[in-house]
C-alpha cells in the first residue's frame, strides 16, 4: 500500500510542487524524523535532493579536471604500444 504526498504550494515565486507515491511505512518514519529535526517533511526532502544534486555536480567536476589532465599528460614513448607482456612483468627472477 503506498501514501501519496502532495506538497503545499509555497507562496515563495521560484518552487514547483511535485507529488510523491511513497510506501507508507517509509512516509511514516519520514515524518517521525521531520519531527525530530524540528522541519518539515519537504525540508528533509529538499535538503536530501541538494545534496544529491551537489554530489553529482562535483564528481562531473572532479571526472572533467581528471580526463583533462589525463589528456595533458606526458607521452611515454610507446606510442600507444605497450612493449611488454603479462608475463614477463610477472616473471621471477
Amino acid at each position: 500500500m503506498r501514501a501519496t504526498l502532495i506538497r503545499v504550494k509555497q507562496t515563495d515565486g521560484d518552487r514547483q510542487n511535485v507529488t510523491l507515491s511513497l510506501p507508507r511505512p517509509l512516509l511514516r518514519k519520514a515524518k517521525i524524523l521531520a519531527v525530530e529535526r524540528q522541519t518539515s517533511l519537504s525540508g528533509i526532502l529538499a535538503d536530501a535532493l541538494e545534496d544529491l544534486v551537489r554530489d553529482q555536480d562535483e564528481y562531473e567536476k572532479a571526472k572533467e579536471r581528471a580526463l583533462a589532465r589525463m589528456r595533458k599528460a606526458q607521452h611515454l614513448g610507446t606510442k600507444g604500444r605497450a612493449t611488454w607482456t603479462r608475463d614477463s612483468l610477472h616473471e621471477r627472477r
